[in-house]
């Protein structure tokens, strides 16, 4: 049997983390079948015990993490430096750090529906910022920065019909995106987005500063 480790990391959260995309959107998806932790039945799932405040901060920096897709190396590293910085909460420091995220910008900007896809989208050349390929997907983006589709990767089939979709999509007010051009430009700091589950990164920095 195979199984799908996306769909654990939501029912390990408790909540769902939108890791596959659209299809999280279906009947089908884990959480509306089964809306409780992997290995645990219904019942023994109303009548656990309550979390400790350790669980508690675990359990809010694996659904950040998970979300954003970045190695356990990689999201310390993040948190590590939003304590250091001068003049800025370390929440929001993280928060912008996690959204600057070049993979994330092309999940935001409709190219890909799934943050995965996204950074195989990175990975694989598709994806230029200021005119040049770039294909680290970690690479933080700033104000102005101009990303859009490589010219020969335009024709592949990740990207058929991707002018119609971002003449509708819905993207954050500090993206901007220009639909005949297929470009997308950051116009502003990361701002949390309405409707979107919320995260206590507070919780997660205090996770790590134990």
């Amino acid at each position: 049997m195979i199984i799908d480790q996306k769909c654990k990391k939501c029912r390990r959260a408790g909540e769902k983390l939108f890791l596959k995309g659209e299809r999280c959107f279906t009947p089908k998806c884990a959480m509306e079948r089964k809306p409780y932790p992997p290995g645990m039945l219904l019942s023994e799932h109303k009548h656990r015990s309550s979390t400790t405040e350790f669980g508690t901060q675990m359990r809010n920096k694996q659904k950040v993490r998970n979300t954003y897709r970045v190695s356990e190396k990689q999201f310390s590293n993040y948190v590590k430096e939003s304590t250091t910085k001068k003049g800025v909460a370390p929440a929001d420091f993280l928060y912008e750090a996690l959204e600057s995220r070049l993979d994330n910008v092309v999940f935001r900007a409709g190219y890909a529906n799934a943050r995965s896809l996204a950074r195989q989208m990175v990975a694989h050349g598709h994806i230029t910022v200021n005119g040049r390929r770039s294909t680290i997907a970690s690479r933080r983006m700033k104000m102005g920065d101009v990303i859009a589709v490589r010219a020969g990767s335009k024709g592949s089939k990740l990207f058929e019909g991707l002018g119609e979709k971002l003449k509708t999509i819905k993207v954050p007010s500090w993206i901007k995106i220009d639909a005949d051009k297929h470009t997308v430009t950051l116009q502003g700091k990361p701002k949390s987005v309405p409707g979107e589950a919320t995260f206590n990164l507070t919780s997660v920095i205090e996770f790590y500063s134990r």
